[in-house]
């Protein structure tokens, strides 16, 4: 069979439209999920080649649930890529970020923080790093706005109409504010509130890095992969970003999320 011009424009178009598919869900943690498939299918092509026949029939019977559950999985992310589809968005590059945005963040959060934690007054943080966290996004007020320490402290301001719920950072853009995040059913220390509960809470789904500060003490905390480290000084609530956000860079620079 002749490989026509035609043919080659196909191949072009499907790939493309994959790869802006892909960018679309690539803020959810429906990509992890796209992942976890990918290893199922290597792994029955992988017995099939081998003559497992029980792991291959054990691999055909998850594969087929899983792809009767994905339309409900990916309800969120297939709503969302047909709205960006019908605004005309879907197709919009999208912008990478580097090192030097990757410092802007750490030296505004932190700033903000401390200003915050001088006064007593709470504020939940939240970095989005390689999980996607649109989910918690839309349960916000959508902002987009370019990240400052006017701004970012202006929000957690008493009273302020946003105070209340986390903001979430993307790259190097405040995304959304007074966002809603889900507690954790670990047990923490009865003096830490709805705040820490909501960071760890959110750290045992995602990557996500979430800076709390507390409005009964003042105190300063960093909650990752469920753990949460408290009573963090300056310089030491700086290591802790430099070493997530940079380690961060260095993995994921290759496909233009923090470098």
């Amino acid at each position: 069979m002749n490989f026509t011009v035609l043919d080659a424009i196909d191949i072009l178009i499907v790939a493309f439209v994959i790869f802006k598919l892909i960018n679309a869900i690539r803020h959810t943690r429906a990509i992890t999920l796209i992942k976890g498939l990918a290893v199922v299918v290597i792994a029955g092509v992988v017995a099939q080649a081998f003559g497992l026949k029980t792991v291959n029939w054990l691999l055909d019977q998850a594969t087929t649930t899983v792809f009767v559950a994905l339309p409900i999985v990916f309800y969120p992310e297939l709503r969302r890529a047909l709205e960006h589809l019908g605004q005309g968005t879907l197709f919009t590059k999208a912008v990478a970020t580097d090192r030097a945005d990757a410092d802007h963040v750490i030296a505004v959060v932190i700033e903000v923080a401390f200003r915050l934690s001088a006064r007593k007054v709470g504020a939940l943080i939240v970095i989005e790093r390689d999980t996607g966290l649109q989910e918690y996004v839309d349960t916000g007020v959508e902002l987009n706005a370019v990240l400052s320490v006017q701004l970012l402290a202006n929000i957690f301001e008493p009273n302020s109409p946003l105070h209340d719920g986390a903001v979430i950072i993307r790259k190097k853009r405040i995304e959304a504010a007074s966002c809603l995040l889900p507690l954790t059913e670990t047990r923490l220390d009865a003096q830490l509130g709805t705040r820490h509960r909501a960071a760890v809470g959110l750290t045992e789904h995602s990557d996500a890095l979430v800076v709390v500060v507390s409005e009964e003490t003042g105190a300063v905390s960093l909650a990752v992969g469920g753990q949460l480290r408290r009573y963090l000084t300056e310089s030491r609530l700086r290591e802790q970003l430099q070493a997530y956000l940079h380690k961060h860079e260095h993995v994921m620079g290759s496909r233009g999320i923090w470098g």
